[in-house]
């Protein structure tokens, strides 16, 4: 595994625990399929919550949220797409597109941000 896909992993683990302590419950990690990734697929009363996490040092050239541009999203989409042909039983579920966002993860204290609803599948 690459060094990156590592620390990678090592964010979205940080971030499953942040949601499950706030409400969420994840039932899936590093969904994958030929069409994209998803990083956490978790649940809450409502909604199917599909979230992107996002890991920044202070140096980067645009924050963790600023650095899911439209061509990520899309992939985002169409992954999700595919994952519900894979479980109808999510089909009558609403969906929802969170970003957890880590920033400054070079420093001593990373700011997180849980951004519900960061876009829609427009």
């Amino acid at each position: 595994l690459s060094m990156r896909l590592e620390r990678g992993r090592a964010w979205e683990a940080r971030a499953a625990e942040y949601l499950e302590a706030n409400g969420l419950r994840v039932i899936a990690r590093g969904y994958r399929c030929r069409l994209g990734e998803l990083d956490l697929v978790c649940r809450d009363e409502r909604y199917l919550v599909i979230v992107e996490v996002r890991a920044r040092s202070s140096g980067a050239l645009c924050s963790a949220v600023e650095s899911i541009g439209a061509h990520k999203q899309r992939r985002i989409v169409l992954a999700t797409r595919h994952l519900l042909m894979r479980h109808p039983e999510w089909h009558s579920v609403p969906i929802r597109f969170d970003v957890v966002a880590y920033d400054a993860i070079d420093g001593a204290e990373p700011q997180i941000r849980w951004i519900k609803n960061a876009f829609d599948a427009g």
